[in-house]
């Protein structure tokens, strides 16, 4: 999945936000990259094709071989659909795009545990991602009426290219980067481990990974529209920040609260090793939002050049931590990563204080509340676990339940701005739903 994950960075080769952030795109635009972006999607497939035998010999892993031939064709199949992404995105119609994912995430899950009920074991994996991606690119282009000219033009693939390629190597780096940890672990580690550490990862993405990947999807086109207006601008994006950081921080601060008795409840004691490193990871995750959206700010003022930049230095600050894991061990890494990532935070927030006045001390000074809250509402849920000695499922529904009664009770008394935001946008889409 290391390898496909940056396969599929190649294919959209930093196209998609260049052009979401044109103001007028044509035809041609979109004709031009789906083109490029077709071939890419097929070369990237035969290198990885070529070097699968590589690919399995460096993790010692025979039934590799021929998984990652199967897997890297989805890398073709997204990029048939790359261009209705784009546009479904460009236009704001989330809700299109959250129904054609919560149909394909079914669908493809559904026949997955089939397979693994059958005993096809890792496949049962392949066949769900790859069913996903053609779902998924079959409703795209059933749903979003476009359809390419073959045409390809020299002017704007340079326009284009211009501002994406940066976005592109940016791309790059952080997918190897957040992959690099998985790498590591399998590599000089035993499979048992990384497993351990895999399922920890996976469960701090939930809350952390896919806000950051919402995010920026929602966020970069909305803010886009106001690229011209600076205090506008502005006054969104702390908006944004603010009401993201609530949200994210309770959910994991919620999630380390609760972690020992949400793991052994949900997949079992076996997987106990695991607890500690969630815990640990839950304050690398904390932060992945926060830096997205600051990210998202650089690509809206069309400064593709910082960004770029930016990463490469944040990247060279995360060789001691490779190190660390491969000479001290998984838990070490982890710490270092918590460590790494504060380091990024204020290395990201430089060129946003110099472009918007809007720094680093004026960020946390805006987000010390929100965490403040979650703090204070995790801190209830962790001692209510240490409270009650039962099994683990009942332990768990206990923690959410106090959880949710908290944040209601805590968010009603002091009155939060943030809490009273989402508050609303709640209340807002349940009185749609009624009438």
């Amino acid at each position: 999945m290391v390898f496909i994950a940056v396969g599929n960075i190649f294919v959209s080769s930093g196209f998609s936000k260049a052009l979401i952030r044109k103001q007028d795109c044509t035809q041609t635009d979109y004709s031009t990259v789906f083109i490029f972006n077709l071939l890419i999607s097929i070369i990237v497939y035969f290198i990885i094709f070529a070097f699968s035998g590589l690919i399995s010999d460096f993790f010692n892993e025979p039934e590799l071989k021929l998984m990652i031939k199967v897997l890297a064709f989805g890398i073709i199949i997204n990029g048939i659909s790359i261009i209705q992404l784009t546009q479904v995105t460009r236009e704001l119609d989330f809700k299109l795009l959250a129904k054609i994912s919560i149909i394909a995430s079914v669908v493809s899950s559904i026949v997955s545990i089939f397979f693994a009920y059958k005993n096809f074991g890792a496949w049962s994996i392949i066949i769900k991602t790859l069913l996903d991606y053609f779902i998924t690119t079959i409703l795209l282009w059933r749903w979003n009426k476009w359809f390419p000219s073959f045409i390809f033009d020299k002017n704007s693939f340079k326009e284009l290219f211009g501002f994406g390629s940066k976005l592109l190597f940016v791309s790059l780096l952080d997918t190897v980067y957040r992959n690099i940890y998985t790498l590591i672990v399998g590599k000089f580690f035993s499979a048992r481990e990384l497993g351990f550490y895999s399922r920890a990862d996976s469960f701090k993405a939930l809350p952390s990974e896919n806000i950051s990947a919402i995010l920026q999807n929602v966020s970069y086109p909305i803010l886009s529209k106001l690229q011209n207006n600076s205090d506008e601008l502005l006054s969104k994006f702390k908006t944004i920040l603010t009401s993201t950081m609530l949200i994210t921080s309770l959910l994991i601060f919620g999630m380390a609260a609760c972690s020992e008795a949400m793991v052994l409840s949900l997949i079992g004691p076996e997987w106990k090793p695991s607890i500690v490193y969630l815990q640990l990871l839950c304050f690398v995750g904390f932060m992945y939002p926060i830096h997205a959206l600051n990210l998202v700010l650089l690509n809206v003022l069309g400064r593709s050049d910082l960004f770029l930049k930016l990463e490469i230095i944040k990247k060279i600050f995360a060789i001691p931590t490779i190190i660390i894991g491969v000479l001290f061990g998984i838990t070490p890494m982890i710490i270092a990563m918590i460590f790494q990532s504060i380091v990024s935070y204020y290395i990201n927030c430089y060129y946003t204080g110099k472009l918007l006045n809007y720094g680093i001390l004026k960020q946390i000074g805006d987000l010390f509340k929100p965490i403040l809250f979650s703090l204070s509402i995790a801190t209830i849920v962790y001692l209510v676990g240490v409270f009650f000695q039962l099994t683990p499922w009942v332990v768990f529904a206990i923690q959410i339940n106090i959880g949710i009664i908290f944040t209601v009770l805590i968010g009603e008394i002091f009155r939060p701005k943030d809490y009273y935001f989402i508050r609303g946008i709640v209340l807002e889409r349940i009185n749609i739903r009624k009438n």
